[in-house]
């Protein structure tokens, strides 16, 4: 019997394995549900990955899904009826991303490739040479845009590989008596598709940054020929729109990921957007600002934030206002290393390593931003980062870029500037160092803008009721704006210090 108090939670390369804004996110709704059973699958890269966040005792079950790594299930192919129900699901599969006028259902395909994979066969069935050549016949139908790059063998066994890779999580087994719930679209949903359709498991969804979109921004760099992007493309393009359409609620933290859902297949009557939140108790007011004009950044040290905009506007900043530092809080994860030392190359270029420091990690993520007058944000892509609402309960306006739910976080208590525009982000930085007064009431009205409509305690409650809601309960959501009087009351809530995390966006 589903009561809401059983709940599997699907992640992809965040909790509890790697410091970050979703990861922020698991952690406080897990310890804000002590009264809720949770069961965590985290897809990994190599599964020896180590657990970075304390896992609190309603975590009943951790289950680490390498996707790389030794082939799972069984070393032998399936042989006879076995091998012809795979190859047929399988090349509907394949046609139904790479030739959509074949109108091959990719659904139907991946729920029968799912029984496949329970059975421990599916791994083995895509290395089969006979598995190669439908690909190759496929792609290179002279119909279709990927025959004209000639797509060559060594080009069909790496999108094989790839493939198989992806989709290893179809075979994990969800208890039936819980309710699956993937923080992120993509491969986390696979096993919850598979549960949701095969065993009537209830699905949410929930999306912080946009997956499709980000896995679009990064085979700009990959280095694959066309054929094999195409292939991946074309596989999480359908894979996403199927999530989309299957799930039984989907709860974007913002209305521009809303958007997006939407065009992607997702009914909007399923949609309910709820915001995330941050604990105004924990974050308080910053206090007085450094003597000197400080510029302050707080996340991962890592491409998506596109660290080399944020650089770019500090030189300019720096032309105007020479004593300008800025100051970089937060990690370098594992093979962020190279991209740290590429930052280091440009500060040095632009002639500003003087006046840059890289800080780490902090424990007292306040510290981080009442260490300056101004905390930017510069990522080319985000869902409704933490690190954003953290310092406007801090009290500190801030300049960012306007991606993802970064103008609903804002309002008007910050300077939203585009992506990629380092003149534009030098300019609001400097107008807001240049005038002490509109700072401080901007970061006066930002705080007020988090205890009014971002407390950690909306969120978490709003999700408790999604639960059981889906397990069957009469209880429905329905958003609602905080108040000062709730925000107070929750300042004295024994569950709510426990809470609060101090990981902010890494």
């Amino acid at each position: 019997m589903r009561t809401g108090r059983h709940v599997t939670m699907l992640t992809e390369g965040t909790y509890p394995h790697v410091h970050g804004g979703v990861s922020t996110w698991c952690d406080q709704l897990v310890k804000g549900m002590p009264e809720v059973a949770f069961h965590l699958v985290s897809l990994t890269g190599s599964g020896r990955e180590p657990v970075t966040w304390e896992l609190p005792p309603n975590v009943r079950r951790h289950t680490t899904v390498p996707t790389w790594g030794p082939r799972p299930g069984r070393t032998r192919a399936p042989h006879g009826r076995d091998r012809r129900r795979f190859t047929d699901a399988y090349e509907r599969l394949l046609l139904s991303f790479l030739d959509p006028g074949a109108r091959c259902d990719f659904g139907e395909a991946l729920y029968e490739l799912a029984v496949l994979a329970r059975e421990g066969r599916l791994s083995a069935a895509l290395r089969t040479e006979s598995a190669l050549r439908s690909l190759q016949w496929i792609w290179t139908m002279p119909h279709l845009p990927t025959a004209a790059a000639g797509p060559t063998v060594h080009d069909a066994l790496t999108a094989t590989d790839l493939l198989e890779h992806a989709l290893r999580p179809l075979g994990v087994r969800i208890p039936v008596d819980s309710v699956a719930h993937a923080v992120s679209s993509g491969l986390a949903t696979l096993p919850a598709l598979a549960a949701h359709r095969l065993d009537g498991v209830p699905f949410l969804l929930t999306e912080h940054g946009i997956y499709l979109r980000e896995r679009y921004l990064g085979q700009r760099g990959d280095g694959h020929r066309w054929p094999v992007k195409a292939f991946l493309l074309g596989f999480y393009r359908e894979l996403n729109s199927l999530g989309y359409r299957a799930a039984d609620l989907i709860t974007p933290c913002n209305q521009y990921n809303r958007r997006w859902e939407e065009r992607g297949g997702a009914d909007a009557g399923r949609i309910r957007t709820v915001y995330n939140g941050v604990d105004p108790h924990a974050f308080p007011h910053a206090g007085p600002e450094p003597g000197v004009p400080t510029l302050t950044w707080c996340g991962r040290v890592d491409p998506i934030k596109d660290l080399e905009t944020l650089l770019r506007a500090y030189a300019a900043v720096r032309a105007e206002l020479p004593e300008t530092r800025l100051r970089l809080f937060g990690p370098v994860p594992p093979g962020g290393e190279e991209y740290r030392t590429r930052l280091e190359k440009l500060a040095a270029e632009l002639g500003v390593a003087d006046g840059l420091t890289f800080e780490g990690r902090v424990t007292e993520v306040w510290r981080a931003y009442a260490a300056g007058h101004v905390v930017m944000l510069s990522s080319i892509s985000e869902g409704f980062p933490f690190s954003l609402i953290e310092a406007m309960s801090c009290g500190r306006t801030t300049v960012s870029t306007d991606v993802g739910g970064v103008r609903e976080a804002v309002g008007d208590t910050g300077l939203v500037v585009p992506p990629r525009e380092p003149e534009k982000m030098a300019a609001a930085a400097l107008s807001l160092l240049r005038d002490d007064e509109r700072r401080r009431e901007l970061g006066e009205s930002a705080r007020q803008r988090v205890i009014d409509r971002f407390t950690l305690r909306r969120s978490v409650d709003n999700f408790r009721t999604i639960y059981q809601e889906l397990a069957g309960l009469p209880e429905r959501y329905e958003p609602a704006v905080e108040t000062v009087a709730d925000w107070t009351a929750e300042l004295h809530d024994p569950w709510y210090a426990a809470v609060a995390t101090d990981g902010t966006d890494w």
